[in-house]
């Protein structure tokens, strides 16, 4: 069974920094592309950051600069470093793993970010 558990989220004013993780099991770990993705109230699911196995990353435009995303192997787990967290920010936090035939959602995590 595949279990994808994030933790980290929660309450936090404009500027601060949450760090959120994410523990991957009954997956080779190694062999997905981990990505972090949040929706909005109102919006849609979107990009925030995603890495492959050889640690390249990729980030959407919003959190260039902002956010760092990490994986650990031995671990099995995906890191998001968010860092000036703006008040736009707010938004549930999925981690997410994928490859070609296969993509799995954690349950989410609530980031609201306040003035």
């Amino acid at each position: 069974q595949v279990q994808l558990v994030e933790s980290g989220g929660g309450f936090v004013q404009a500027g601060g920094s949450l760090r959120l993780s994410c523990v991957a099991s009954g997956i080779t770990f190694n062999s997905y592309t981990m990505g972090w993705y949040r929706q909005a109230p109102g919006k849609q699911r979107e990009l925030v950051a995603s890495i492959i196995s050889d640690g390249r990353t990729n980030y959407g435009d919003s959190v260039k600069g902002r956010f760092t995303i990490s994986r650990d192997n031995a671990k099995n787990t995906v890191y998001l470093q968010m860092n000036s967290l703006k008040v736009e920010d707010t938004a549930v936090y999925y981690c997410n793993a994928g490859r070609v035939w296969s993509n799995y959602w954690g349950q989410g995590t609530q980031v609201t970010c306040s003035s």
